[in-house]
């Protein structure tokens, strides 16, 4: 099982918790390890053996009596202040602060809070009789290499108001790197909203399972990075509240690599690979079909044909030369009119349209609509679907449509759907696939990817439920123009390429989203964020493959 995979929210997390403590393990046995485990990452991510700093704590023992009750600001161990809460996340922290004080660092504790749970009570009095040191102003943690913030865990719904709200404020203002316990205090398990306000970490450690938040955009900039902590949830625990098969998955390595096109059987040609049509481009977008053309290219389709208006047929031939670039008539502005009487639709196992081809080429999108070829939609194509009717066109063909709005797209496609994106993502993507059949990969800083599940084996209850996968990973360097063209003709040249194999298509999405993602982050690492234009974004696909291949 890769625990890697799985995503909950706080309500199937409690659920969990309540079978592991229903079944013997006690509340402060599961502290003590989780906490246990979050010292060590800690140490780790600080660089600081833990053995050494323990030899140097020795010296300081009984400098640390004479100077009890006073903060070790200046010496030259790093000084850590936890920040506790009055839960058991606030218990997490204040045993995370006993062991690294017991490894020699310099741990001082800010807990705002005159009542706590009784287990948590209990360990801020054994930090008091261990002289850790406990402030009373926010100002007094200045100095402290690293914050751990333990004041709020999973499940917060209420807003955080009043003095909780101004000391968020005040420790975020102070500028020093901040690490979550489990998720940012102040943001929503589920939807990552935040409630008022919230810790904005540098690190968060997310415990057991990832929880909905990591996978919301509007919560990344307060999570920062992100790993997780896995302290052994057994696996009939989590199968008994999500499932053999959760509806929600994050996408992995591991399922994203099932996907691809190798190893290729040695006996396969050209038309076993798939057979994949691009509709693009226009006189002011040529750059469109070029990316998408690029993108296909790169999926390793067996044979790539490229619709383009006739005046930039030249062009495309010139950059794709592999490709049968088919010229269409056009219309006074340079946008496709119409496809060509020649072009037969059904001898292709994939189409993917829209890059580029503008409002007027909305003849030639209606009629792969109304073809029963697999389709990737996006761009235009989306824009000229919104104005024909999003719900009826989608839900009214036979075969398998996969559109791929930006969040802007998604608006004009789905408008009752529109406030949802704002408030959970996950769930407007789900509800959209819900409504017309198709296939909905939401870009955005965490692509979303649902589908319904028509299964015939399902049992009624699940007869309606949708399938989704969420990419926990990406880069800031994909948001430029022409990045979502690249992903058009890599999804479409494996779309055209799982179909000729007779493999199941839906989940190809997932397949294309983390390709796309890997390569954006690869040419990130060698370029920067501000070098990965999307030209330079088609060059690192094959090298973001290698690592799949190995």
């Amino acid at each position: 099982m890769t625990i890697q995979k799985f995503v909950v929210t706080a309500d199937q997390m409690r659920q969990i918790e309540t079978r592991i403590f229903a079944a013997g393990m006690p509340v402060a046995a599961l502290m003590e390890k989780v906490a246990g485990l979050i010292a060590l990452r800690i140490q780790e991510l600080l660089k600081v053996e833990g053995s050494s700093a323990t030899s140097n704590v020795r010296d300081l023992t009984d400098k640390r009596k004479r100077e009890e009750g006073k903060n070790l600001v200046n010496s030259q161990l790093p000084v850590i202040g936890v920040l506790v809460g009055p839960g058991h996340n606030g218990g997490d922290a204040l045993v995370v602060a006993r062991e690294l004080h017991f490894q020699g660092f310099q741990v001082v504790i800010y807990c705002p809070f005159s009542k706590l749970k009784e287990l948590t009570k209990n360990h801020a009095d054994y930090a008091r009789s261990l002289n850790i040191s406990f402030l009373d102003k926010i100002e007094n943690l200045k100095n402290c290499t690293l914050l751990v913030d333990g004041l709020f865990g999973f499940g917060l719904e209420r807003e955080i108001t009043n003095h909780t709200a101004a000391a968020i404020d005040e420790i975020n203002n102070l500028n020093i790197p901040i690490l979550s316990i489990d998720i940012p205090s102040g943001i929503h398990t589920d939807t990552g909203e935040v409630l008022g306000t919230a810790i904005r970490a540098k690190h968060t450690l997310c415990l057991g399972l990832w929880k909905m938040a990591f996978l919301q955009d509007r919560a990344l900039e307060y999570i920062g990075s992100s790993e997780l902590i896995d302290f052994d949830i057994p696996a009939a625990d989590i199968a008994a509240i999500l499932g053999e098969t959760p509806g929600i998955q994050r996408i992995t390595q591991a399922s994203a690599s099932q996907h691809l096109p190798l190893p290729r059987s040695p006996i396969s040609h050209k038309y076993t690979n798939g057979h994949l049509l691009i509709i693009a481009g226009s006189r002011r977008y040529s750059g469109a079909a070029i990316l998408a053309a690029l993108g296909a290219r790169a999926s390793g389709i067996g044979m790539l044909s490229i619709a383009v208006p006739e005046s930039i047929k030249p062009m495309l031939s010139s950059q794709l030369p592999e490709a049968l670039v088919i010229g269409c008539p056009e219309t006074q502005s340079g946008a496709i009119s119409e496809l060509p009487v020649a072009i037969d639709l059904g001898t292709y196992d994939a189409i993917a349209a829209g890059p580029g081809l503008t409002l007027e080429a909305a003849i030639a999108v209606e009629s792969v609509l109304e073809s029963d070829r697999p389709l990737v939609l996006d761009a235009d194509g989306l824009n000229i679907l919104a104005q024909l009717g999003t719900v009826p066109i989608l839900s009214e063909r036979s075969a398998l449509t996969i559109i791929t709005p930006h969040p802007g797209e998604f608006k004009r496609l789905f408008p009752d759907l529109a406030d949802r994106t704002g408030e959970d993502r996950i769930a407007a993507t789900q509800a959209a696939a819900q409504l017309c059949g198709a296939t909905i990969l939401l870009k955005g800083a965490r692509v979303c990817i649902s589908w319904k599940d028509e299964e015939d084996s399902l049992p009624d209850s699940y007869a309606s439920r949708s399938i989704t996968y969420l990419n926990p990973e990406s880069t800031p360097a994909l948001a430029r123009g022409g990045s979502g063209d690249v992903l058009t003709g890599l999804l479409g040249g494996l779309l055209a390429t799982v179909i000729a194999r007779k493999s199941p298509p839906q989940s190809v999405a997932a397949t294309a989203a983390w390709w796309h993602a890997q390569a954006g982050i690869l040419a990130a690492k060698e370029r920067t964020e501000l070098g990965v234009d999307a030209f330079t974004l088609t060059q690192y696909l094959i090298p973001a493959l290698r690592e799949f291949a190995e």
